[in-house]
């Protein structure tokens, strides 16, 4: 029995990235002979052997032997193994197309025989620094929309690829491939027109909804959260009337439940889906902060606060207006947070809800002045 090191693991030790998944590939033996040497080994596949044994994938060739196993993959890049001595086996363009930094299906049946390698393409995209699309990709991605067979994966296999895609160092690449292959629609379909219509005016947007999209997500990589609010903040775009472009007047209304929409569809946690929402329906009022008067200002800080995403949705501000209000707004919430209700004037429900919000207003206010007295 021979057991060696394939995909990923060697793909990224050839790149010199880090290796966190290991994956084997188990030869010259039968399931049988694994077992007895793997006790414990659990079957996870389907259409061919797969086991998981101490957290780690085991596999048996899909096909005849390793070669028909590297073409049955979904990338060269990932159709490589090393063997023990750490020679390399691998498909005939796998060590070009990683020297390149090109990704190109292991084969051009790769996309028909599973459609969510469209979006574990535009993932990979997104993860690997360098790297860009070969043509023969591009043409299957389009093949694959053309064909409606898109819709197939399951919700939860493309949302897995999607927060994948928001942790990534390049999330914006995964909105551009898919764009750019044609694959937006259907699991993305609020942006599948989006490379036809503009940010915003000329003054103020020089690129079309989906790139502006794109690159706000790339200001915020490293926070996958905020990557997401990041690709829901302006989907309301989408839907203004072509009379009424290039300014899109209440945009916001309208995106909050297109993105609470997308987000459930890929079936995201509770909290993701949500926080795409808000990012949605408050990034134009926390954009525009300094101009709020005290009682909006309270009532947009606490909602946020409630919902986990007050740092989250300014950072947000920061990468789509280049602003960065976050200072005054943390300021104005700690002054908030410090008024207390009187004695007498709490447990009593709505009315102290009322006064305590009333208090905090003054207190913005007071802190203002004082402010404007320094």
């Amino acid at each position: 029995m021979k057991i060696l090191l394939v995909g990923g693991a060697v793909r990224n030790k050839l790149l010199g990235l880090p290796v966190r998944d290991r994956d084997y590939l188990v030869l010259e033996a039968t399931v049988e002979d694994f077992l007895a040497t793997h006790p414990g080994a659990k079957p996870v596949g389907k259409s061919f052997p797969v086991f998981i044994y101490n957290g780690e994938e085991y596999s048996f060739p899909r096909g005849a032997g390793l070669d028909e196993d590297f073409v049955r993959r979904d990338f060269t890049i990932n159709a490589i193994a090393e063997d023990e001595d750490g020679t390399l086996h691998h498909h005939p363009l796998a060590l070009e197309d990683i020297n390149n930094r090109l990704l190109r299906p292991a084969s051009e049946h790769s996309l028909s025989d599973d459609p969510l390698r469209a979006y574990r393409a535009a993932r990979f995209l997104a993860e690997l620094p360098g790297f860009t699309p070969h043509k023969d990709l591009v043409v299957a991605m389009r093949q694959a929309a053309d064909l409606g067979t898109l819709g197939t994966p399951f919700a939860e296999r493309v949302g897995q690829e999607t927060l994948k895609s928001c942790a990534s160092a390049r999330p914006g690449e995964f909105l551009r491939l898919l764009d750019q292959g044609r694959c937006l629609a259907p699991w993305f379909s609020e942006l599948a027109s989006a490379s036809d219509i503009p940010a915003g005016p000329p003054k103020f947007h020089d690129s079309s909804l989906l790139e502006h999209t794109a690159q706000v997500m790339d200001k915020l990589a490293g926070d996958g959260m905020t990557v997401w609010m990041g690709l829901c903040h302006d989907l309301g775009k989408a839907t203004t009337p072509a009379s009424e472009l290039p300014r899109h007047i209440g945009h916001e209304t309208r995106g909050e439940a297109l993105a609470k929409a997308l987000g459930e569809r890929l079936r995201l946690p509770t909290r993701m889906v949500n926080a795409g929402a808000d990012a949605a329906r408050w990034h134009m009022l926390a954009g525009n902060y300094p101009e709020l008067r005290e009682a909006t200002r309270v009532d947009l800080l606490f909602r946020l606060k409630s919902r986990g995403v007050l740092r989250e949705l300014f950072r947000l501000v920061q990468a789509d207006k280049d602003q960065d209000h976050l200072p005054e707004a943390q300021a104005d919430l700690d002054a908030a947070l410090a008024v207390c209700l009187p004695p007498e004037a709490r447990d009593q429900g709505e009315a102290s809800g009322d006064l305590l919000r009333s208090l905090r207003i003054k207190a913005l206010r007071s802190a203002k002045k004082a402010v404007g007295r320094t």
